[in-house]
């Protein structure tokens, strides 16, 4: 047998060749992953870093709801957008339908809580009211967004304790769609949305649920509670994708829990990136974790918080979909920032590194600050808090509009950010 030796000249060009290419993978591995820790830490400053007025914040959403809940005396109404040619509110029928009812009261009850004004307050009563006989809704899930920010912050903001029986049946007519088969709460009637034919789940549910875990530590049956635990955790395994973005419909079969599609009804095709949808995610699971200290929710909250902070641009807003981001003349949607600004204000106070609490809250700071600037403040030019909202343009309607929610999410960002700093 032939043995072949390489000299002394040779081995020394090998073996610096692999070095070489050794340290040229370690350099652009370090490199990739610090790209990406810069794009997830959007913040590295410290919070003495970081400035936002949020006194000035406040008095100005104080001024816009000085000129707009004068001009909004029928309370058989509520304000749900504002058009992109248009400086007032379009108001529609406090349906049992309409999902949007619950965030006008909700804004009143944050404006009182920020204000210490009793006409706020009192406004906020008269708002809240007029639609008690919602909460025997149990023809969709959206019972949860438009009786807890009214009756909900009434109850906690207000002191309204005679909202709490509302509130408790609000939460059983929720539970009532619930199918144990799936593991998840129904959102939609097949009737309104004939495209699907079974089991209909959607992210924005995730929000609905807090109904739930109100109720379950507030008088209510602890079915409640294990309900929206398992609607939680069967979304966190079916809705995202392994990149952490999610989907906007799942459709189960009713009978044997299976996925038969994963669809969207607002995003820009089914599997796109819909900004708000993962919004929709960040809130969820930052709250399912404040409602339960389940620690697999928190690890959850902040991979998918990390994501989206990743996806976002320079001025913390997101197009309407992250997929068609990097068109300059795509519409923004302002309301994903100010639900996630809100969300991240309370992940901050959550997780356990100083390193991550920091950044998460650097990270609602400037969102804010990009919020309240005048590219995205309706004060002056609208009724609004905010400008720049985007509901379902795939659709073909509220685009590039002020949404009602979007200032509830705004004002209730700014309440929790005043209650931090005291």
């Amino acid at each position: 047998m032939e043995h072949k030796f390489f000299n002394s000249s040779q081995f020394t060009k090998r073996t610096s060749l692999t070095a070489l290419l050794c340290v040229s993978l370690l350099v652009t591995n370090c490199k990739n992953e610090t790209k990406e820790k810069e794009d997830i830490a959007i913040a590295t400053e410290s919070k003495q870093d970081l400035t936002f007025d949020l006194q000035s914040a406040i008095d100005a959403c104080n001024s816009q709801l000085e000129i707009a809940v004068p001009k909004l005396t029928d309370l058989t109404k509520h304000p749900r957008l504002i058009g992109t040619d248009s400086t007032e509110w379009k108001e529609v029928p406090n349906g049992r339908l309409v999902w949007t009812s619950g965030f006008y009261p909700g804004i009143l009850w944050y404006a009182y809580d920020v204000t210490g004004k009793d006409k706020w307050k009192e406004e906020a009563i008269k708002r809240t009211e007029v639609f008690e006989d919602f909460k025997t809704i149990t023809e969709h899930h959206d019972i949860g967004f438009m009786m807890f920010p009214a009756y909900g912050n009434g109850y906690e903001i207000g002191g309204k304790e005679e909202y709490k029986d509302i509130l408790l049946t609000s939460a059983n007519s929720l539970a009532s769609r619930f199918n144990p088969k799936v593991g998840t709460i129904r959102s939609w009637s097949n009737k309104m949305h004939p495209r699907w034919q079974q089991h209909i789940t959607i992210i924005d549910n995730m929000l609905n649920i807090e109904l739930l875990f109100w109720a379950a530590k507030n008088g209510g049956d602890k079915k409640l509670y294990d309900i929206a635990v398992t609607h939680a955790e069967t979304t966190m395994k079916n809705h995202f994708r392994p990149d952490l973005t999610s989907w906007h419909v799942i459709e189960y079969d009713s009978i044997n829990g299976d996925i038969l599609n994963r669809h969207t009804k607002q995003g820009f095709s089914d599997d796109s990136r819909w900004s708000r949808g993962l919004a929709w995610g960040v809130y969820g699971y930052t709250m399912v974790y404040k409602e339960t200290k389940d620690k697999k929710f928190l690890d959850f909250a902040q991979k998918i918080t990390d994501k989206y902070l990743q996806l976002l641009p320079e001025d913390m807003v997101p197009a309407w979909d992250f997929d068609v981001q990097q068109d300059p003349k795509e519409e923004k949607d302002a309301s994903a920032a100010a639900i996630v600004a809100s969300a991240l204000l309370d992940l901050s106070t959550m997780v356990e590194s100083k390193e991550d609490q920091e950044r998460y809250y650097n990270a609602a700071i400037k969102m804010l600050n990009s919020l309240a600037s005048p590219k995205y403040s309706a004060v002056g030019k609208a009724d609004s808090f905010l400008l720049h909202s985007t509901g379902a343009k795939s659709l073909g309607h509220e685009i590039d509009v002020a949404l009602i929610y979007a200032d509830y999410y705004y004002i209730e960002a700014l309440s929790r950010l005043k209650k931090m700093q005291k």
